[in-house]
């Protein structure tokens, strides 16, 4: 992925996205999604679920809400509250837009996951920690938001 220097880039030109992940376990797996190859933004990696936030009007809990709606859309399963706050990122998707990354440890509450929709999802799997930290497909910085979930967990 590119990066842009910011001489190149006017803040003023710049769309902010705000996104939000979660980290869902259930005992002592977590669920990671192959992402579809129809996706624009990295098609076909392993990632967290979530999404971008899209409201209309000022609410409370705007993340959490979005979170809710996102796993529900993406995988079909349901989450027990309170979430807890993992980590933030940030990122460009292309020079004019800058993804505000929110990812949330979540844990499973119930539901089948499964693919609910072909265009964003293409695979589910729980899979332990160990099998995360070993698999080559897995990115590092996913590995890095795992262990810092595991890490929280095992307080």
């Amino acid at each position: 992925m590119k990066s842009w220097t910011k001489k190149e880039i006017k803040m003023s030109d710049i769309r902010y996205i705000v996104n939000v992940e979660a980290v869902i376990y259930r005992d002592d797996q977590y669920l990671l999604i192959k992402r579809s190859d129809k996706e624009e933004h990295a098609p076909g990696i392993l990632s967290n679920a979530g999404g971008k936030v899209e409201i209309k009007n000022p609410q409370k809990e705007v993340l959490e809400k979005t979170l809710i709606r996102e796993i529900k859309e993406e995988v079909d399963i349901e989450l027990k509250s309170p979430f807890h706050y993992l980590e933030s990122k940030s990122f460009y998707l292309d020079k004019k837009e800058l993804i505000i990354d929110i990812i949330f440890l979540c844990e499973y509450k119930s539901g089948q996951a499964k693919c609910k929709d072909k265009e964003e999802v293409d695979q589910v799997y729980w899979l332990s920690y160990k099998e995360i930290m070993a698999n080559k497909e897995i990115e590092d910085w996913l590995k890095n938001t795992i262990a810092k979930a595991e890490k929280f967990r095992k307080k």
